[in-house]
């Protein structure tokens, strides 16, 4: 009996190979991207589960008060709280304890720049799942420079994986010594390290210190907690901890901190606060996605009941000969539902096959690697084959009742679904599908609008035609005469501008935090906290920064190392409303006491996701964080050969690395458009087979009215007037699913632009130039079947009546 189903059901599907071709096609690419996108969502999720104790620790994040008022939240927060909790609460079983540097790393000829280092405690490796190699984990950070590093920067520099024991130089004169080897961290961590060097070279004498203060911030601090530790409970005892060790000395200051425990396995996707490991993704369009993925397989399952249903007229007479002969409702169902087994299996099928045939490229659009790492997973094969049956029940067994229900009498009359609601259940289907496509459309176009703001916004800096060299790692006594002739001598090109020096450039975060600046005189409990920049003389004048008050740093001035600039929301939060009354204020920084000269304009430092910093802008001439090259010249190349040049000849040893600052900026959206750039592929897929859908079903409804349309146009009837009257019940559908998917997509897409501190705001054409878009597709979709129709001959359909 199943032998015979599968042959009447492929039969089938051969005589009806346009309607076939629909269903299937319209069901591999639904489950082709629905396989795409959790291709993407499990990558995502994946984090940190190289790491088997990964659901027992968590990140300590820092957050701190001033008057009651949250003023910073810090991902890598105060020193002292990952030790202070491993020595007092019995539920912490271990921590690990970070600090990111950089260094000069060099082995004979081998010579690089290794920004990845971090100072960490010995339990690093336990606590955060890093799997060592070589070397005894345990004891491996316990000397003072002594350095763990990854696989892959042991064969960097020594061309081989088992080097403890070996030596490498730090800014070449600091011996530090190979105590272990662990392999490379995975990319699916939020933190990823080549060398961790030992603790104790941190922080030496000062150890004690490092434990007990509670105004040190940028340290990463994980705990690891024992097995059935209430997370509530332990928050109570910390906070009552923070109370004992340092209430008293807050509340002088009239300052606070607490803390947040953040789950290691959550950090990727809901993190992003103040000194970060490395730029983290985004809960809300992972599962954005996820909720995409859905809608388009749920658009092509609508298309295979729509058209399975549309269909029954022609199938009713089948169905009522069978009855006839003897077939009872239960075999029919079966029948139908084999037919829909058979176009799902082969919709399956075509679909891996896509995927096989898309994943390097989607790969590299979302900058994932290429893995099949979920094709190999117990669980996808389960969810899968669930999704397969829950698919050919969903799109078969609604068909198939409808199918099996018909009176034999009707069916061989030629009556079919008169009285079964199908026209009212594919009206409702049609309108489902059209909502989902018209809300992904919209949202689609809001991203869009989105990220070009945010690219084409005045950034308040001038970061065109600038070039940035990371400053030399090693320098000596004297470096200021070394990069003052470095500037003269590229500057004495007629295309180079300007050289200037700072500890950060626009695109990248401020990391120097300072806390307690008040006006001089104020007590310690009035002190605030700022972003500083270290800068030198002309880069206000370079980077065109706005000077709304005062004036900049300049050499014309003696004793310019003890006056200061404020950016306006500096100012601001030290109590000035008009930038003029700012000047000439004297503040406390740190015990020494500085003059405000000049205040500038607020500009985006990050990007436009975040909020302006509160920035004070201090004279370091002899900083070596960044060189800017402000330059004119087309040929970049040109510019490019003079800098490393001349960095080769002031700067021996030291690696030339370059960037150019607009690229640099731009990075920063590179998550945001990857979304954007997914969202529109997977959306415009949405609407394809949504539309796929409508041509079929528009193709059967027009040829049902075939007679229909012959009589009119035998009565005058006009090409125009059958086209309209025919289009006309399919627009009116896609109208009430764009008035139903707006307030939906407006909602859905104003909480996603939530999470920027400057956004668009939703106009009207957000929405209606994506519903007109829409509308048109769809009217393009129907137009095609219902003018060929109109065209036709009257004579060729009315021949038999």
């Amino acid at each position: 009996m199943l032998k015979n189903n599968f042959k009447v059901a492929l039969r089938s599907i051969l005589k009806n190979k346009i309607y076939s071709f629909i269903n299937i096609t319209g069901l591999a690419f639904g489950i082709a991207a629905s396989l795409l996108i959790l291709q993407y969502v499990n990558y995502e999720l994946s984090y940190e589960n190289f790491n088997s104790k990964s659901d027992h620790v968590y990140r300590l994040k820092t957050n701190r008060y001033e008057k009651g008022e949250l003023s910073t939240q810090w991902a890598s927060g105060v020193v002292s709280i990952g030790y202070l909790l491993h020595e007092n609460m019995p539920e912490v079983e271990s921590y690990a304890r970070l600090m990111r540097t950089s260094s000069i790393i060099s082995k004979e000829d081998r010579e690089f720049r290794e920004t990845n280092i971090y100072f960490a405690n010995s339990t690093v490796f336990d606590v955060l799942g890093t799997k060592v190699l070589y070397g005894d984990p345990s004891t491996a950070l316990d000397e003072r420079l002594n350095v763990a590093i990854s696989e892959s920067t042991a064969i960097k520099y020594f061309g081989k994986s088992d080097v403890v024991g070996e030596t490498l130089m730090s800014n070449r004169t600091i011996p530090i010594k190979v105590s272990a080897v662990f392999a490379d961290v995975p990319r699916n961590s939020h933190m990823k390290y080549d060398i961790l060097a030992s603790w104790i070279t941190r922080a030496g004498s000062r150890e004690e210190q490092f434990n007990s203060v509670w105004y040190w911030d940028g340290y990463f601090n994980y705990i690891t907690l024992r097995e059935g530790t209430d997370t509530d409970e332990l928050m109570v005892k910390i906070d009552e901890l923070i109370e004992r060790q340092w209430g008293d000395d807050m509340r002088e200051e009239e300052s606070w901190m607490d803390f947040e425990l953040q789950p290691l396995s959550d950090i990727h996707l809901y993190s992003n606060f103040i000194g970060e490991a490395e730029v983290n993704g985004d809960g809300d369009s992972v599962y954005a996605l996820l909720g995409i993925s859905f809608f388009i397989i749920l658009i092509a399952w609508v298309n295979y009941i729509n058209l399975s249903t549309a269909k029954s007229m022609e199938r009713s007479r089948e169905v009522g000969l069978r009855k006839v002969m003897g077939s009872l409702r239960g075999q029919l169902i079966r029948q139908f539902l084999t037919e829909s087994f058979l176009v799902n299996l082969l919709a399956v099928v075509l679909a891996f096959g896509i995927v096989a045939l898309v994943l390097p490229s989607f790969a590299q659009l979302t900058d994932q690697p290429v893995t099949l790492e979920l094709f190999k997973q117990q669980g996808f094969w389960l969810g899968l084959g669930a999704l397969f049956l829950i698919g050919t029940f969903l799109s078969g067994l609604y068909p198939a009742f409808v199918l099996s229900s018909f009176k034999p009498v009707d069916s061989l009359k030629g009556s079919s679904l008169a009285n079964s609601g199908g026209g009212r259940l594919r009206k409702g289907l049609v309108v489902f599908q059209f909502m989902a496509s018209v809300g992904l459309i919209i949202g689609t176009y809001a991203v869009y609008e989105q990220i070009s703001f945010m690219r084409n916004q005045d950034l308040g800096v001038d970061i065109s035609q600038t070039m940035v060299l990371v400053g030399p790692g090693v320098a000596d006594s004297t470096y200021q005469e070394k990069f003052s002739a470095f500037s003269d001598v590229v500057k004495g090109n007629a295309n180079i501008e300007n050289v200037v020096v700072s500890t950060a450039i626009p695109g990248r975060a401020v990391d120097w935090n300072a806390g307690g600046i008040r006006k001089e005189g104020a007590p310690s409990s009035e002190g605030k906290q700022y972003r500083v920049l270290g800068l030198g003389y002309e880069f206000v004048e370079t980077y065109d920064l706005e000077l709304i008050a005062g004036r900049s740093f300049s050499k014309e001035y003696g004793d310019e190392e003890s006056k200061i600039l404020f950016s306006r929301s500096a100012i601001e939060q030290l109590g000035f409303s008009d930038p003029e009354e700012a000047l000439d204020t004297r503040i406390t920084f740190w015990g020494d006491v500085y003059t405000i000269i000049g205040v500038l304009e607020d500009y985006h430092q990050t990007s436009l996701r975040d909020n302006f910093d509160k920035l004070i802008f201090r004279l370091l001439p002899n900083t070596r964080g960044y060189f800017s090259i402000k330059y004119s010249a087309d040929n970049t190349q040109e510019v490019i050969k003079l800098a490393e040049e001349n960095w080769a000849k002031f700067f021996p040893g030291n690696p030339f690395e370059y960037f150019f600052l607009d690229d640099d900026f731009a990075e920063q959206y590179k998550a945001d458009q990857q979304f954007g750039t997914v969202f529109t592929v997977f959306s415009s897929l949405a609407i394809f087979v949504a539309c796929l859908g409508l041509f079929g079903l528009a193709a059967f409804m027009t040829t049902k009215r075939t007679k229909e349309i012959g009589i009119r146009k035998v009565l005058g009837a006009s090409v125009s007037n059958i086209v309209n009257l025919l289009s006309t019940d399919f627009l009116k559908l896609i109208l009430i699913s764009v008035v139903l998917a707006v307030p939906l997509a407006y909602y859905g897409m104003n909480e996603w632009l939530n999470g920027f501190a400057f956004r668009i705001s939703l106009g009207w054409y957000i929405f209606v130039i994506p519903s007109i878009v829409v509308l048109l597709i769809a009217l393009a979709t129907v137009s095609l079947q219902t003018s060929r129709a109109a065209r036709a001959n009257p004579v060729n359909s009315l021949r038999s009546e």
